[in-house]
C-alpha cells in the first residue's frame, strides 16, 4: 500500500522551490511512499513579476482542491508576508470550501515549511499562523520537533527553521538555502513519509 505524500508550495523567488526539492527527496527515500512536487497558482500579473525581477515558473504542476483530496499526506511551503503566508497561497487555501464542507482531508497529517528575508522576521510566527488553515480542514499537523539533533542546536552559522518545520533566509534574495537548512529540508521530507506511511498503514 503505497503512502501519497505531496509537497506544494508557492515560491517567488526560488528559496522555497529548493527546499520543496529536498523535502522530496527526504520522502522519496522511504520506501513505500511516493512523493509528487505541486505548486499554487500565481495570483500577480507577469507585468509585476516582471518589475519584481521573479524568475520564470518551474514546472511543476499546478495544483487544485480535488488534486489535494488525493494525498495521503501533505507538506505546505511558502515565503512570509508580515509574519504570515502569501496571499497566493491563502488564495488556494481560499478554494478549498469545499473540502472542508466534506472534511475531506480531516485525519490526514500535515507539514509546513517555509523562507523569511531575516531571522526575525516570521520563522515561528509564519507556521504557528499557518496552522489555522489545517485545524479547519481537521487535519493532524506533523512538527519536526527536535528530530534532526545537533542541526537544531547550530550556533555557528546563521540558519533557518525551527521545531515547526524546515526553513531558510533569503536576505535581499541572493542569499540560498545552505547545506544545513537543506539536510533539515530533507530530513523534514523523511520523517514525515514515514509519518504518513505509519498513519495510513494504520487506518
Amino acid at each position: 500500500m503505497v503512502a501519497k505524500v505531496y509537497i506544494v508550495y508557492y515560491s517567488l523567488y526560488g528559496h522555497v522551490e529548493k527546499l520543496a526539492q529536498e523535502i522530496k527527496k527526504g520522502a522519496d527515500s522511504v520506501e513505500g511512499v511516493e512523493a509528487k512536487i505541486w505548486q499554487v497558482r500565481e495570483t500577480l500579473p507577469e507585468e509585476v513579476l516582471g518589475k519584481m525581477h521573479a524568475p520564470p515558473k518551474t514546472d511543476a504542476p499546478i495544483i487544485t482542491p480535488e488534486d489535494l483530496a488525493e494525498a495521503d499526506g501533505v507538506l505546505f511551503g511558502f515565503p512570509t508576508r508580515f509574519g504570515m503566508m502569501p496571499a497566493q497561497f491563502k488564495a488556494f487555501l481560499d478554494s478549498t470550501g469545499g473540502l472542508w464542507r466534506t472534511q475531506a482531508l480531516a485525519g490526514k497529517p500535515a507539514g509546513l515549511f517555509y523562507s523569511t528575508s531575516a531571522q526575525g522576521s516570521g520563522q515561528e510566527t509564519t507556521a504557528l499562523t499557518a496552522i489555522t488553515q489545517l485545524v479547519h480542514h481537521g487535519m493532524v499537523f506533523v512538527p519536526i520537533g527536535y528530530t534532526f539533533g545537533a542541526g537544531m542546536f547550530e550556533m555557528e552559522q546563521v540558519k533557518g527553521g525551527s521545531p515547526y518545520g524546515a526553513g531558510t533566509l533569503a536576505g535581499d534574495g541572493s542569499r540560498q538555502p545552505t547545506e544545513l537548512e537543506l539536510a533539515q529540508a530533507f530530513h523534514q521530507g523523511k520523517y514525515f513519509a514515514a509519518f504518513a506511511k505509519k498513519l495510513k498503514g494504520s487506518a
